[in-house]
């Protein structure tokens, strides 16, 4: 379990694994849409399905063991910022790939973990490279709230590494060290 001036390991490895993967999947779906480099598609569904396993268990881990201890430094206006920022970053990573399997399940693109099939794909018998949507609606909502989650998950994360630069550079409190799992003076 964390504590005030130690978080976990598995506090720190699910912090930066689901970090790392939602900036990783966040910057190359982006290239993708906007340079339309559909072979990209596959990977990306496959790997968000699996970081959303991660997900998960970072949201249980939180509920279970709590939000880290305040270190220090920060006005109260600051302080909650800062809380909104976390919630503002849980909420977006749930929500992120909830949000992708709902466009790409609903829309008859199906779902894949590099092959595995979870939900099948769906086409034209006489378009076959057209898929048929088994929920129009649902898919459509879906990629609406995957686009605008991910310029919410990019203001918040630029916020949060704001607020850790500032934490380490201004208020030398060790909240950075502390979640690059070191152990800091309370």
């Amino acid at each position: 379990m964390d504590q005030p001036n130690k978080l976990s390991p598995i506090s720190v490895a699910l912090h930066w694994l689901v970090g790392l993967g939602m900036i990783a999947l966040t910057a190359i779906g982006l290239y993708m849409s906007r340079a339309e480099v559909w072979a990209l598609y596959p990977i990306h569904k496959s790997v968000g399905v699996l970081l959303f396993v991660l997900i998960l268990a970072r949201v249980v881990w939180r509920l279970k063991n709590g939000w880290p201890a305040h270190v220090a430094g920060g006005s109260k206006l600051e302080q909650a910022l800062a809380k909104l920022v976390h919630w503002l970053l849980i909420l977006a990573t749930l929500a992120m790939p909830i949000s992708g399997m709902m466009n790409s399940g609903a829309g008859g693109h199906g779902i894949d973990v590099f092959g595995l099939q979870i939900v099948p794909s769906q086409h034209s018998a006489d378009k076959p490279d057209q898929a048929l949507p088994y929920n129009a609606s649902v898919a459509e909502l879906g990629d609406e709230m995957h686009e605008w989650i991910a310029y919410l998950l990019i203001l918040a994360l630029v916020l949060h590494v704001a607020g850790a630069l500032k934490h380490h550079l201004v208020y030398k409190d060790g909240v950075l060290r502390r979640m690059l799992g070191s152990r800091i003076e309370p």
